[in-house]
């Protein structure tokens, strides 16, 4: 299945006539998980879909997998990447290179412009590899984009190649790239060998550079991203619902733009659960991997939606030893950088159900043994309460487990298991 073929499955269709500036934002707004397709679009011919995989059950439903199967299979294909099917030929056509044509949102009063804000970016070193992932990008011309660069693996690359390299952005691709683009897995890892283990996909070489690119994508641009150009960008509203900072930023020169025939744009609202989903999920494996590698029987882990499914972690295990609780915070520190809160529960709390965390940490939790510290930490710049320039936070871990000595007294009295529908 691919991203057009699932979007034909939309919750709600609008047909009346709507403006890309502030309307079709507020229209997905209101909806909360609801997938919307917009027929009608004032300033463009395109049609839009939004919130396609707004919730876990929508994901799953694209792998053909249950919910609960998401992080064991996104963990399966993070360890064992494949390499995806090169086809020669795709149906897409070059079309006219400007990207005020395109029907790219303006999602705010408060946006510095209109922002792509569901785009990949790929680019390959010679000697390191492709790397693929997110970044949001601001057009600032027909043919000019800033896109916000963090100091992580796109960054590094760009540096090693003097500040300039090649690039693709592509818009409109399937569960598994967009999950895959999402897990920063080590630098020479490439995302699209993880998400062919997610599900089989198809490649196809990018005509400008030597990369391959998601051969469904609905747009592939190509172009040039120069760190010796730059241009502010933002405000934007993200992950947390607040405005990012304007920084001056790398401006990516595109020189192509390939489509398919009647292309469906991809619009992923920033900060609502469409974001919250392909940006916190990824982040699950990545936290189970590092727990498991401590030696911590780990059984599940949620970036929650509370913690705006970027700065909270919950990480459930099978408490074996005292220290395990403290060794699953400092593992999880690992597996998600950005995270700023962790907290380590037993098996038998459901870790999607926030007052049975909140149980746990009312009746289980000592906070001068159990609660720790870590300061001076590089944390997210979407956190409005650190510094957004430098990213410095400090972090904490909650360990919620149960005593082992104690457990008698710590676990919940079951009452016996009637139904009143066999008594009415």
């Amino acid at each position: 299945m691919s991203f057009r073929e699932f979007v034909a499955q939309t919750d709600y269709t609008i047909t009346k006539p709507v403006s890309k500036i502030l309307e079709a934002s507020g229209i997905i707004y209101s909806v909360g998980e609801k997938s919307v397709m917009f027929e009608n679009i004032k300033e463009n011919e395109n049609r839009v879909a939004a919130n396609v995989f707004a919730s876990k059950s929508k994901v799953a439903k694209y792998l053909n997998c249950e919910p609960k199967e998401l992080v064991p299979k996104m963990i399966n294909a993070l360890n064992n990447p494949t390499k995806p099917k090169i086809v020669n030929t795709t149906d897409h056509k070059e079309i006219e290179l400007d990207l005020e044509k395109l029907p790219i949102l303006t999602h705010t009063k408060e946006d510095g412009g209109p922002y792509i804000s569901s785009g990949i970016i790929i680019v390959k070193d010679k000697d390191i590899g492709q790397n693929v992932c997110y970044h949001r990008g601001m057009i600032i011309g027909k043919n000019k984009i800033a896109l916000r660069i963090l100091e992580r693996n796109t960054m590094e690359l760009l540096k090693k190649n003097n500040g300039e390299m090649k690039a693709s952005y592509c818009i409109g691709i399937g569960a598994e790239t967009a999950l895959a683009a999402a897990m920063a897995p080590p630098l020479g890892v490439n995302e699209l060998e993880i998400a062919n283990s997610l599900k089989p996909i198809n490649v196809i070489k990018a005509k400008t550079f030597d990369a391959i690119l998601p051969s469904d994508a609905e747009i592939i641009m190509e172009g040039t991203i120069s760190l010796n150009e730059r241009h502010k960008e933002g405000p934007f509203v993200d992950l947390t619902g607040t405005s990012d900072i304007i920084r001056e930023e790398p401006v990516f020169n595109v020189e192509k733009i390939y489509a398919r025939p009647n292309y469906i744009y991809h619009a992923l609202l920033p900060g609502g659960f469409e974001h919250k989903i392909l940006m916190g999920m990824p982040r699950e494996p990545t936290v189970f991997n590092e727990v498991k590698k401590a030696g911590v029987d780990v059984l599940d882990v949620s970036v929650n939606i509370g913690g705006s499914s970027w700065f909270h972690v919950i990480i459930q295990i099978n408490k074996k030893s005292e220290e395990d609780g403290k060794k699953a915070i400092e593992a999880g520190l690992k597996g998600h950088s950005s995270g700023k809160h962790f907290f380590v529960v037993d098996k038998d709390i459901n870790i999607y159900d926030p007052f049975e965390v909140e149980w746990a940490m009312a009746t289980r939790f000592q906070a001068n043994k159990d609660f720790y510290i870590f300061n001076n930490q590089k944390g997210s710049s979407l956190d409005p309460s650190a510094n957004q320039v430098t990213r410095e936070t400090t972090k904490a871990g909650f360990d919620l487990t149960m005593k082992l000595d104690l457990k008698e007294k710590m676990i919940r009295t079951k009452f016996p298991d009637f139904n009143i529908k066999n008594y009415l």
